[in-house]
């Protein structure tokens, strides 16, 4: 059985009640394994040679008022392997709990802070995990971009010492998924890549520019100008078949929400003649790429 040479952190966000994990290993699909949470219960990462049981066994018992570290004993109590795994517990009041077994191999090890646990094995030194851990610390913003920052650093300063080949990222929180339906707000998954990490954070990138909310300040007035280059981006692309005369009118209007439509911008549409910047920027892109 191949081991998860692997870092991770598991989080707590006081200000949201969102809960995640980040982690990149040498490792195919590691995403498939280690990352396991529940909107206001907690995220557990397990790895080494994983015991993927204690996901699941390890959110029931939180559930039922157990505190990381009780978890974390039980879970070691009961297990005739516990010396070859790792795992990190955070739980939705922000206590962590990090444990390494003495079979883990060198270097392995993990800390705990402020709402966070930060664990890896078959690193490059204990420095991986000391950047997890203080760049997490040091880093503002929302969790998902906290958790990719650190593990950006942790792979900077060594990282698993056999190379790169999986990340991923998993925040939960209450009715975040898609429609409102279950708590998985973001589940973002890099398989098998050179770079996995800078792939995780274009994915993660992508997913605030489609799902993301309109910052008040992004709002910009689409003027003469700017209906005229939107009129003529437009037409470029086959969207827009009427005269070039910068006025943002029902037929230039509707030519730009099939547009948005194709490129899943629709959540970030705004009524009247205003337009998130976000979407302008990444439309004037998309013109310079073609």
């Amino acid at each position: 059985m191949s081991y998860l040479s692997t870092f991770s952190i598991v989080a707590f966000d006081s200000k949201t009640g969102e809960l995640g994990i980040a982690v990149e290993s040498k490792f195919l699909a590691v995403g498939a394994v280690v990352p396991w949470a529940h909107a206001g219960v907690g995220a557990i990462a397990t790895q080494s040679f994983a015991n993927t049981s204690y996901g699941p066994r390890g959110l029931r018992m939180l559930k039922q008022g157990l505190t990381p570290k009780q978890v974390g004993q039980k879970l070691i109590a009961g297990d005739k392997q516990a010396d070859q795994r790792q795992f990190g517990i955070v739980d939705a009041k922000g206590r962590a709990f990090t444990y390494t077994g003495g079979g883990c191999y060198e270097w392995a090890g993990g800390k705990t802070g402020k709402h966070y646990a930060a664990q890896g094995n078959i690193l490059k030194s204990p420095e991986v995990v000391d950047a997890l851990a203080e760049t997490f610390e040091m880093t503002t913003g929302n969790l998902a971009t906290r958790l990719v920052t650190a593990l950006a650093a942790a792979q900077a300063a060594g990282g698993d010492r056999r190379g790169q080949e999986s990340a991923a990222l998993l925040v939960v929180r209450a009715k975040g998924g898609y429609g409102g339906f279950d708590d998985r707000y973001l589940d973002l998954r890099v398989d098998d890549h050179a770079a996995p990490i800078d792939e995780l954070k274009r994915l993660l990138d992508l997913h605030h520019l489609y799902l993301g909310k309109t910052d008040p300040s992004d709002i910009l007035p689409i003027d003469s100008p700017l209906a005229r280059e939107l009129q003529e981006m437009m037409r470029a692309r086959g969207y827009y078949a009427g005269e070039i005369n910068g006025e943002w009118d029902e037929v230039t209007q509707k030519g730009f929400r099939e547009l948005a439509g194709v490129e899943n911008l629709e959540d970030r549409l705004l009524e009247d003649a205003r337009i998130d910047r976000v979407v302008l920027d990444f439309v004037r892109k998309q013109k310079g790429a073609r």
